[in-house]
């Protein structure tokens, strides 16, 4: 049987969408660029499909709507640059059990937990959890209280300083080099190495990781390296020690508190190390709590290519490349729901921000191909070339869908030419007998870090609704914020 989420098989109330929960169960397993709130979603794909219809997402990224579609009993095909997002959307929507990956956390933990563990020793025998950095020195030295106490906080010995001298020098051997860019709006420069981002000690137990998965049951491997690539941004140097939390109610803390990669490539002066083993096995539990409360529902969710999604053999066909490539792979007519959230302008450069989870996995991005505005100028990826290449993804778009299909865009941009293909797509769609329906407010389930702290950041996307049936908006009317024409642009 496959295995369902038991929150997505309910139809939400419109109200709902105002107020979308945050991400809970597989949907908090990994983290990816750009989530969307799954309420509005499955909503849509509830009110403008029938059973059994068939749901597209050109621009899949963290697989929302495709596991959405296939809880509800509809098909579904999503399409994605990154390889990342295929591998981690085929674990979520065909989910193994539970008990599967526990076993494989418990060989691999039999195999290599005690020599990493070993790796962060204090003169006291204990294994450290965290330490903190300043300015390339090592301040803090974290360990595990007794059951119920708080966090012991001691400061380095000659033994910490001289074990991490031991790893320095370490150079991986199970991970790929890196591809990074000169783009100073993520804080990545071509010449970044591991080594920048990375102690050697972390490199070196990321490699005991990695190739006690190899030795893993293939059935066991891709859970364990998708739960890596999950925790690794807490493996690196680009975890912020956040201290003088309160400034802004005046109740300032004295306290030092861990934070988290966030996005991008910044190496704070004041940073912690943590833990490698703790990072990889917490993230493992998560998936396996994670995978204990779902519930037995449809069958196994049958998988293949574009070409028995169109013979109506499978329910479900993941592909990884430029979406240009393969639309046109699908039957005429045959598509009842695009419904996607396409790369923003420059906001989020997908690919280039995911490097190190392709790095673990062992995959080549194609950076070439991807359908993005990126500030690394010699990726060559300017606003007149996405834009046209938008354009032509909408324009086969409407070749697709089905004589009552809908097309559901989640978009917003600071700029008004980032809008310019949707104005021109606007125009032919009417033509072609697609008809705007109106658009909503599309609500986050979390608050965004990023969002909330750049200056003039866009605190909202919206979901703009085109339909061949007059009556889709109609269905529509009752979401919060509902209206009939576009947004106010500056």
């Amino acid at each position: 049987m496959q295995l369902t989420i038991p929150e997505l098989t309910y139809v939400p109330e419109a109200e709902v969408l105002a107020k979308p929960d945050g991400y809970r169960g597989l949907y908090a397993f990994h983290k990816y660029w750009g989530k969307k709130p799954a309420e509005p979603i499955r909503y849509l794909i509830e009110h403008l499909t029938p059973e059994g219809g068939l749901v597209v997402d050109p621009f899949m990224g963290s697989g929302i709507a495709a596991i959405e579609a296939v809880n509800v009993g509809r098909r579904v095909v999503g399409i994605d640059i990154n390889p990342a997002a295929i591998r981690i959307t085929k674990l979520l929507v065909s989910p193994p059990p539970a008990n599967a990956v526990a076993d494989a956390l418990r060989l691999v933990k039999r195999e290599v937990m005690d020599r990493i563990q070993e790796s962060y020793g204090t003169a006291g025998g204990a294994s450290a959890t965290h330490y903190l950095w300043a300015d390339g020195r090592m301040t803090k030295v974290w360990l595990a209280g007794a059951r119920g106490r708080t966090r012991i906080e001691a400061d380095p010995t000659d033994h910490d300083l001289e074990l991490f001298d031991q790893f320095e020098g370490y150079e991986p051997h199970a991970l790929r080099q890196p591809r990074f860019f000169n783009n100073p709006r993520i804080n990545s420069s071509a010449t970044l190495s591991l080594h920048d981002l990375f102690s050697g000690r972390a490199l070196r137990n990321i490699d005991l990781i990695m190739d006690a998965i190899t030795e893993l049951p293939e059935a066991y491997q891709e859970a364990m390296r998708l739960s890596l690539t999950a925790s690794i941004g807490q493996m690196s140097k680009m975890v912020f020690a956040i201290s003088g939390r309160g400034k802004m109610t005046g109740a300032v803390s004295e306290k030092v508190e861990v934070g988290s990669w966030v996005i991008g490539f910044w190496r704070p002066a004041q940073h912690f190390e943590v833990n490698v083993w703790n990072c990889f096995e917490r993230r493992v539990l998560k998936l396996v709590k994670a995978l204990n409360g779902l519930t037995a529902g449809r069958a196994t969710i049958a998988m293949g290519n574009l070409d028995e999604i169109n013979a109506g053999l499978v329910e479900c066909s993941l592909v990884n490349g430029n979406t240009l490539d393969h639309l046109p792979a699908l039957n005429e007519g045959g598509v009842d729901l695009f419904i996607t959230d396409p790369p923003h302008s420059d906001r989020i450069p997908y690919l280039e921000l995911s490097e190190l989870w392709n790095m673990v996995l062992g995959e080549t991005p194609d950076f070439a191909s991807e359908i993005v505005v990126s500030n690394a100028k010699d990726r060559e990826k300017s606003e007149r070339a996405y834009n046209a290449d938008m354009s032509r993804f909408l324009e086969i778009a409407t070749t697709k869908l089905s004589e009552h299909g809908s097309l559901v865009l989640f978009f917003n941009a600071r700029s008004a030419s980032s809008w310019e293909f949707f104005d021109g797509f606007r125009a032919k769609a009417s033509d072609a007998g697609m008809n705007f329906q109106g658009c909503f407010p599309l609500v986050y389930s979390a608050g965004s870090v990023v969002q909330d702290s750049r200056e003039g950041a866009l605190k909202t996307d919206y979901g703009l609704v085109f339909s061949r049936a007059h009556e889709a908006g109609d269905r529509l009317t009752q979401i919060p914020g509902w209206m009939s024409d576009l947004p106010a642009r500056d």
